[in-house]
């Protein structure tokens, strides 16, 4: 996961390798899914990255960069995919909130996920908003791997 993944397509069938990364180590760790019907793998890519909530990843590096962003999620953060996939995601928090969001990241770590995280992000043009009941999760491979993290929340408050 550490090179910029294409933007999500039809033609890549919306990233659904990657979708179904989060997808499973969210399940494997919560028993939750990030859609409530089955169904197969590129139509979920393609429901999940035009649904109404914020999904992002991120990769496994010393300086995580962001891997994973949903329209919504573009949207919120005022990025383009190209900004996204290159941007470290202590980005996605102002200086002030980087030290929790670094404690958060390392419960999660050790944890395996939390699902009542609430804090304060800002967007590329400096909007800030607060987040809500996000829950953040490891990423593992099939091998059982960490290969990152990922984030939903479908509550948030511009400031």
């Amino acid at each position: 996961m550490t090179t910029a993944f294409p933007y999500p397509a039809a033609a890549n069938a919306y990233l659904a390798d990657h979708v179904q990364l989060l997808r499973n180590s969210l399940r494997t760790l919560t028993g939750r899914d990030l859609l409530e019907q089955d169904c197969p793998p590129a139509e979920a890519a393609r429901q999940i990255f035009h649904a109404p909530f914020i999904l992002l990843s991120h990769n496994a590096a010393e300086e995580p960069l962001l891997t994973y962003g949903n329209r919504t999620g573009l949207a919120l953060f005022e990025l383009t995919w190209e900004e996204l996939v290159v941007m470290p995601s202590r980005c996605t928090a102002e200086a002030v909130e980087r030290e929790e969001r670094i404690r958060l990241l390392a419960q999660v770590k050790a944890n395996g996920f939390i699902d009542d995280y609430t804090g304060v992000r800002v967007s590329k043009h400096g909007q800030r908003f607060r987040i809500e009941q996000a829950v953040v999760w490891n990423l593992t491979d099939e091998k059982g791997l960490f290969c990152g993290q990922g984030a939903m929340f479908s509550n948030w408050t511009l400031l």
